[in-house]
């Protein structure tokens, strides 16, 4: 247990007399009430691996932090209380502050926001996490998480709306605020809130208004919708701020009052509206997911086109089915996935922890893109292996007359499904609330018009190579596969205009992803959409002009690249683009537009800057 001092100052000991019966929400504060008694009121919670339970009457109800803006000066001694009490490195801050502002001399107004894990009551990292390695307990409400189950993918990064959980880059693991449940056990408040200068940090029970204090709002600028996860967080702001304020990190986000009061966010173009190229920064550390995703799609794409069309009774695709390359084509599909998944393992911060990753198939979308997949490869490869008796090539090197009957089409029967589950699962990963950007119809649409397009081309490739070992159809098949990729080229131009007229009006951040998309990367969009429009145009008329030989070949190889081009850029874009929900950041290692400066001149080299060079 937490040892308390001798000369602890009253103010840092927890107050709460009484407290109402249910939330903003209308959810029970009372957390055993909640779950329905099954969490005994007296549970250890082995804090530090030690035994004991705390003597706070309130044990069992949902605690919260209540943050008074108009006293925050903006000092950071709840970040540095934070980190000195859970031995953070530099680079890593529970909680941080932030800042708004607005107005113009001599009325110019800034308003500092302090924010840490919101303990919220509908926790959409533990829903994420694919390792469950957090949990929501009924001591306080408390969501705390363990490092050490953790192995890095960084996902409930991605889907908490407030920047809570911290990936460390060097240990390869997430982290965060803990609500300092140590010292609720022995009646203290957290260590941040006992350290404030200003008396803007409070804690208690939630919904309890602290003393002296008159509003305990779910609002303030800058603040994500409390709708995403019902956080655990009240506020205070009564002093008047200007009806537009702006953000002073490097994000292209200012905030502007609506008629009920509340600020959303609204495009700053600090930036400026110059288009550039910038195809250096479409390298990102999610190089890894743009491969993974990419080679997924590639092998289901292909493996679906053919079996189901060769169900389906496709002539040339049934030919093919019964040619010797159609073993090599199979196998391409497997190594493609299996790629794929070695891809999404080397994205881990703790890759050799990636069994891990089924832990949460409950809830964890993650985890059940990673079972998908995972079945797809073992009954596409079982599927591959059942072929092998049936291949000439093979029956060449060793003699053999074995019939294996329906059961290769039965694994391939399993292949299919398992291989649209893991594609739909693979989508909703990304229809994450805190990135609007994603969080769009348009990511299927992305996805699904890749596979049928990039799939198609493997088939249409792997075709051609098969006309120098025996004759094929290949007049039809590339009518067939040029009219797949036709489709999915449609399919994503679609998509791609629907999306760009719903960023462009957002009222969120997704209008800022869209002005970085056509400003920072402007000319690669255009360029991007441009070769999509003429890689449709081009397989159309290559298809239905009559082009033989090397002309043929020779712009079917350019046209082929393009593809490939367009795909790739299109998915870097996707990675880099996007823009959270984030708090405003303005110190250090919060402020993006610092982060790059720090690693352009070499600043990211000293550890006591806080800021660490790109890696995962």
């Amino acid at each position: 247990m937490w040892k308390v001092r001798d000369d602890e100052p009253q103010y840092a000991f927890l107050s709460d007399k009484e407290t109402k019966q249910v939330n903003y929400y209308e959810a029970p504060i009372d957390l055993i009430a909640r779950s329905g008694g099954e969490s005994p009121r007296e549970r250890e919670m082995r804090i530090n691996d030690k035994p004991g339970v705390g003597s706070n009457p309130n044990r069992n109800k949902q605690h919260a932090f209540h943050f008074t803006a108009d006293n925050c000066i903006g000092c950071h001694a709840c970040e540095a209380a934070c980190s000195e009490k859970n031995d953070n490195p530099p680079h890593i801050s529970f909680r941080s502050v932030g800042y708004v502002e607005g107005g113009t001399f001599p009325d110019f107004t800034r308003m500092n926001i302090s924010m840490a894990c919101n303990h919220c009551d509908d926790p959409v990292c533990l829903k994420g996490c694919p390792t469950r390695a957090y949990t929501k307990h009924a001591e306080y409400g408390a969501v705390l998480q363990d490092p050490e189950t953790c192995f890095g993918c960084g996902y409930c990064t991605w889907v908490c709306p407030y920047n809570a959980p911290q990936l460390d880059p060097i240990k390869g693991q997430v982290s965060k605020c803990n609500m300092c449940v140590d010292r609720l056990e022995v009646g203290l408040k957290p260590a941040c809130v006992s350290a404030c200068l200003g008396n803007a940090l409070n804690f208690g029970v939630v919904d309890n208004t602290p003393e002296n204090r008159e509003q305990a709002k779910v609002h303030i600028p800058g603040f994500p919708d409390p709708e995403i996860t019902h956080p655990n967080i009240r506020f205070q702001q009564k002093k008047k701020i200007p009806d537009v304020v702006s953000r002073t990190d490097g994000m292209p986000v200012k905030y502007h009052k609506q008629n009920d009061g509340n600020y959303r966010p609204v495009v700053d173009q600090k930036k400026g509206k110059a288009r550039a190229w910038n195809l250096a920064k479409l390298s990102s550390r999610e190089n890894p997911l743009v491969a993974f995703t990419l080679f997924a799609q590639i092998s289901l794409g292909a493996f679906f086109l053919v079996f189901i069309g060769s169900m389906l009774g496709v002539k040339s695709l049934t030919a093919l089915t019964h040619s010797v390359i159609y073993v090599p084509l199979v196998a391409a599909c497997t190594g493609l996935c299996a790629l794929a998944l070695l891809m999404s393992t080397v994205h881990l911060g703790k890759p050799f922890r990636a069994y891990r990753g089924f832990n949460n198939l409950r809830h964890s979308p993650v985890c059940r893109e990673g079972l998908g997949l995972f079945l797809y490869l073992i009954f596409s490869g079982l599927y591959m292996l059942s072929l092998l008796p049936e291949n000439a090539v093979f029956q060449r090197f060793f003699a053999s007359e074995i019939s294996l009957g329906a059961i290769p089409s039965i694994l391939g029967g399993i292949a299919v499904p398992a291989g649209i589950g893991g594609l739909y699962f693979m989508y909703r990963c990304y229809r994450i609330p805190a990135r609007p950007f994603w969080n769009h119809w348009q990511s299927g649409t992305h996805f699904v018009g890749n596979a049928l397009t990039l799939g198609a081309l493997l088939v249409l490739c792997v075709a051609a190579i098969g006309t120098l070992f025996e004759p094929l159809p290949i007049s039809s098949l590339i009518s067939v596969c040029a009219t797949v990729m036709v489709i999915g080229m449609i399919l994503e131009a679609i998509g791609l205009w629907f999306h760009a007229k719903d960023m462009n009006v957002a009222p969120n951040e997704g209008a800022a992803s869209f002005y970085i998309q056509c400003t920072t990367f402007g000319k690669s969009y255009i360029a991007r959409n441009t070769l999509l429009v003429l890689n449709i145009v081009l397989v159309a008329g290559l298809t239905f002009c009559d082009f033989n030989g090397i002309l043929a070949i020779s712009l079917w190889g350019l046209t082929a690249l393009s593809i490939l081009s367009v795909a790739i850029v299109g998915r870097a874009l996707f990675y880099v683009l996007v823009i959270p929900t984030t708090m405003p950041g303005a110190f250090f290692w919060k402020n993006k537009d610092f982060e790059q400066h720090a690693r352009d001149i070499g600043l990211a080299h000293l550890p006591q800057v806080g800021v660490v060079m790109n890696s995962h």
